[in-house]
């Protein structure tokens, strides 16, 4: 529980405690995998005896080689020109990450309130970080003033009331009773600034705060930008606040904030020269300690290919030496402390070379994720002397503020009381200008393709499969007219593809990939779909792609979980520059190589059922072995999913983060013609079916490519229902 009693360790995050009630969710939202008849290794293989964790190793191994590879690098610089270099390029390297906004525009602030207390003085403020995009801020300004004073910028984490909380006001309103003029504001998607606003209920339609931070992300991840460059632009226009402000000393700029707050407070000190002094707390660990422990957390926290762009929590300290910077941190905090202290031992050596090894510092507590009242009391010291502000840093008591004494707005929310941009509406124009540029590239769709297909191996981070293993064969079942053989082969790393495959005792010309996202066994039963193919004397190859089946991810920590579905693994996938789709697809096309070596005379068909359709369609575009590709139920298009203000959570393990910047969904359809592609009943990015017709706009490079090939006839998309699905198939594969 939280508590607030004075001097007392205070907050507890509470997304942690939360996330156990969703541990039994699977991967992409699927049904539970309890088909044990068709298990190949669950209970049968030691090597393998930790399948939920296979897919988080294989991502977390690549980035542990990422970060090792920048901390080399880190630690070969010997003089204060090498570091300079460095700490430009990072910089250069963290607005990229980010998705630099251009330019600074009219803050337009206006002071709604203001309020007298017996030491300071408070001014309520709503200022745009961007035009139409409002900031609710609180100034904080210590009475009797003889001259400009040091300001601090407070950063607010993860509380649905932000600096409002008793937590928050205790020590900014110790720093305001020590001298400092303070200005706090609401991190997007908290106090007044919530994103997803019912109306009828005044609650979010996607949960709490940190939901509301990460659901927007894949759709700026689309476009290669991440949603952390709105806290920190809010945070630098904040600072841009300040400067206008008599009672300011813009020399002495500090900025500290705990938890979701010490994450902006990193960020912002280390984009924005005009910050002297930073004391991030709660928040740096290093992402090898964060990625062995509880794994990515919220959308901000994690930037587009931000460790494939050598990006680590050291390197947000560096980027400042010789600044100085005081971490802030707890023993038992879920921000491991090992990392803390790691991370500060190697952030000395820099500052070391700049002859202020002083001027970084680590202050512990003992506690789990908050603040203590010692640490509390070493940030007071810290901005005391580095802010040129003399005093005691002793904690004093103070007279906490009413949340309506701290409103802003008419109603206690921008998205009732005013029309404002929202992250999803920014995002949204990010994506039209995307849409602009890649349009005039596909004026002539034919010549288009071949690029739209390398982009896309390139967005997915596809790797070719390798030849050289071999399957691994477990078992044999017999069954009435057909025999169901189990195996496994090695995967793009070190995990096993699980897959079964049925061989009809009359076979036929065809053999048939089937993908489900419940995995192998979700139609494998008797009279299930899987057996009416063998049963028409189709080889059916269907397996566990990682991810799926007996491979569905383990109990997933942190407060990304939505609707059931964990968005950590995807946020992980996205920092190593990877997908977790691009993974998918290489398996596939390896047990495409097997049925290739072991039916070489047979056609290869491809059916994908709902989120595992784009990994087909990608195998399907990379390969063109796969002759006929039916995708049920999938979405149209990633521009959908971007342009769609609510989508369905389940698609995101589904999504090329940056892919709308090289190619589309429709465009490797297109690059199918003038293969057999059999759309059915697929629908918008929330899941919404899409009516019969080929003249959907999304599905115009389809429409163009198959045309100018002379096969038209040869792509459909079709709105079946459950009873006619079975004739559909049966005109599909003749």
């Amino acid at each position: 529980m939280e508590s607030s009693t004075f001097g007392k360790p205070l907050f507890s995050r509470t997304g942690l405690k939360i996330s156990l009630a969703f541990s039994s969710f699977l991967f992409l939202g699927a049904p539970t995998y309890a088909q044990k008849e068709y298990d190949v290794i669950k209970g049968k293989w030691i090597q393998y005896s930790d399948p939920g964790n296979l897919l988080n190793h294989h991502l977390t191994q690549e980035a542990f080689d990422l970060i090792q590879k920048g901390k080399n690098i880190a630690s070969g610089l010997k003089t204060t020109a090498a570091w300079r270099a460095r700490q430009t390029e990072m910089k250069k390297r963290l607005w990229k990450v980010l998705g630099p906004i251009e330019s600074k525009t009219p803050l337009n602030p206006v002071i709604t309130g203001s309020i007298q207390k017996k030491d300071f003085k408070i001014e309520n403020i709503i200022f745009e970080s961007q035009p139409g995009y409002f900031v609710t801020a609180t100034l904080f300004i210590p009475n009797n003033l003889v001259a400009p004073a040091p300001a601090v910028l407070f950063c607010t984490g993860h509380s649905a009331i932000a600096f409002r909380r008793d937590i928050y006001q205790l020590p900014l309103l110790n720093l305001v009773k020590k001298g400092f003029v303070v200005l706090a504001f609401d991190p997007v998607a908290q106090g007044e600034r919530m994103q997803y606003m019912d109306e009828k209920t005044g609650k979010s339609r996607v949960g709490g705060s940190t939901h509301e931070h990460s659901y927007p992300a894949p759709q700026s991840l689309l476009i290669g930008k991440s949603v952390a460059r709105h806290f920190v632009w809010d945070g630098i226009r904040a600072i841009d606040y300040l400067a206008t402000r008599k009672e300011v000393d813009m020399s002495r700029i500090g900025v500290h904030g705990l938890s979701g707050g010490g994450t902006q407070a990193a960020y912002i000190a280390a984009l924005d020269d005009r910050v002297l002094a930073s004391a991030p707390s709660g928040y740096i660990t290093g992402f090898k300690r964060l990625l062995e422990s509880v794994g990515a957390q919220d959308g901000e926290q994690n930037f587009y290919h931000g460790l494939a762009e050598g990006l680590d929590h050291a390197d947000l300290l560096e980027i400042r030496a010789p600044k100085p910077t005081l971490v802030m941190a707890t023993t038992r905090d879920f921000f491991n402390i090992t990392g803390t202290r790691e991370t500060v031992a190697r952030v000395k050596k820099a500052y070391n070379v700049f002859g202020k090894p002083d001027h970084i510092a680590l202050v512990e507590g003992d506690y789990e994720h908050g603040y203590t009242q010692n640490i509390r009391e070493g940030m007071y010291a810290f901005f005391q002397k580095h802010l040129r502000l003399n005093g005691t840093p002793e904690e004093l008591p103070v007279e906490y503020l009413t949340e309506k004494e701290l409103q802003k707005t008419e109603t206690g929310q921008l998205a009732s009381s005013r029309k404002s941009e929202t992250m999803f509406t920014l995002n949204l124009k990010d994506v039209q200008g995307v849409d602009e540029v890649t349009q005039k590239k596909k004026v002539n769709i034919a010549s288009y393709i071949p690029t739209a297909v390398a982009q896309a191996k390139v967005y997915s981070g596809f790797r070719p499969p390798s030849s050289a293993d071999k399957p691994v064969f477990t078992g044999r079942t017999q069954k009435d007219g057909y025999v169901i053989e189990k195996y496994f082969i090695k995967g793009e790393g070190n995990y096993p593809i699980p897959y079964l495959l049925f061989i009809p005792e009359q076979k036929g010309n065809q053999a048939l990939l089937y993908i489900h996202p419940a995995g192998k066994g979700a139609e494998a039963k008797a009279e299930g779909e899987i057996e009416r193919f063998v049963r028409k004397g189709i080889t059916v190859l269907a397996p566990d792609l990682i991810g799926t089946g007996e491979l569905t991810p383990a109990n997933s920590q942190g407060d990304a979980i939505i609707q059931g579905v964990s968005y950590n693994l995807f946020f992980t996938a996205t920092l190593i520059g990877r997908s977790i789709l691009g993974i998918q697809v290489s398996d596939l096309l390896k047990l495409n190589n097997i049925l290739k070596n072991q039916f070489p005379k047979s056609e290869i068909l491809g059916i994908a059922k709902q989120e595992m359709g784009p990994v087909l369609l990608h195998a399907a575009a990379f390969d063109k072995s796969i002759k006929r590709v039916a995708m049920e139920e999938s979405f149209i298009s990633y521009r959908d999913i971007a342009g769609q203000e609510y989508y369905k959570t389940s698609h995101v393990f589904s999504l090329v983060p940056g892919a709308l910047l090289g190619y589309d969904l429709p465009d490797l359809m297109a690059s199918l013609a003038p293969r057999k592609l059999l759309l059915l009943n697929t629908t918008n990015g929330n899941g919404e079916r899409i009516e019969n017709s080929a003249t959907t706009p999304a599905l115009s490079p389809v429409s163009q490519q198959y045309k100018s090939v002379n096969a038209d006839q040869n792509w459909q998309l079709l709105t079946p229902d459950d009873s006619s699905l079975p004739r559909v198939y049966t005109e599909w594969i003749k």
